[in-house]
């Protein structure tokens, strides 16, 4: 269904007006609702589908801003939103007496919070269903910004049906921040960064070499991959993953191209497939 109905969002849209413009459109009656879930169950219509996903973008907005928080744009929360919406449209039954704004909610939240498991840290800190249950619920159970008591850990473990240690250890890794090792130093001070204490043996001849051919490999196999890929998917990526500044939102490069960030999206994930194959692991 993607691929064939594009979402209305107008590509030299800023952030601010595509959110005043998914706001205008009307919510669906039951009623509409129902005749527009039959016609895309049954007839697979296009248009249909369309009409309920654009009534309910502005769930998806109200949903992506309760995880502004793990400092991801928020448009690209956005964008995962959407993606969840019309996958709940794509397997919404009219017949369960269930409104599309109850169904969808699971499917929306899902994508978002795939998307910041991917993004939100270079370590991943949630892998496992426990994990990621208490990753996005924690934060809103604890009663305080102090560190959990015992009896405070036991209450949550009871609360999200897991384990005291995995509460425990969830808290540690939330609490933690990715550390540069060699920090920038500013007005002259001297620096006391993790990269000073850590030991530096000099390297023998066969490990510099095997290193060095290692780097020249990889640096060799990105030029490549990059070389393999028309213009508009390489600017597309080093836009999002190889740039020194912050990184290119999709809805900015959709506003450059004149398509909508869904696009643009598939066109990183079709060029970032086959780089991985031209570069060596």
């Amino acid at each position: 269904m993607s691929q064939s109905m594009s979402l209305p969002i107008p590509a030299a849209y800023s952030l601010e007006s595509y959110i005043q413009t998914v706001n205008r459109y009307p919510m669906l009656s039951m009623e509409e609702e129902q005749q527009f879930a039959r016609a895309w169950l049954e007839k697979q219509d296009v248009e249909a589908a369309r009409q309920l996903v654009v009534s309910h973008l502005r769930v998806v907005v109200s949903v992506a801003r309760h995880y502004l928080g793990y400092g991801l744009p928020h448009a690209d929360l956005i964008q995962e939103g959407n993606v969840g919406l019309m996958k709940a449209v794509k397997r919404f039954d009219p017949d369960r007496g269930v409104r599309l704004v109850s169904f969808a909610l699971h499917w929306v939240r899902a994508e978002i919070h795939e998307y910041v498991l991917r993004n939100w840290r270079l370590v991943k800190v949630a892998t496992t269903k426990s994990q990621r249950k208490l990753f996005f619920n924690l934060r809103s159970l604890k009663q305080s910004l102090n560190a959990l008591t015992l009896q405070e850990a036991d209450a949550v473990a009871r609360e999200l049906n897991v384990s005291r240690k995995d509460v425990l250890e969830m808290e540690t890794r939330l609490s933690g921040h990715d550390v540069s090792i060699d920090p920038s130093v500013e007005d002259g001070e001297e620096s006391f960064s993790p990269l000073a204490y850590m030991a530096s043996p000099d390297e023998n001849p066969a490990q510099l070499l095997e290193r060095e051919q290692t780097e020249r490999l990889r640096h060799s196999g990105l030029t490549l991959a990059l070389e393999n890929l028309d213009a508009r998917s390489r600017h597309i990526i080093q836009a999002r993953w190889l740039t020194e500044g912050e990184a290119a939102t999709l809805h900015e490069l959709a506003a450059k191209y004149g398509v909508s960030a869904e696009r643009i999206r598939q066109i990183e994930a079709r060029a970032l497939q086959k780089m991985r194959s031209a570069i060596p692991e």
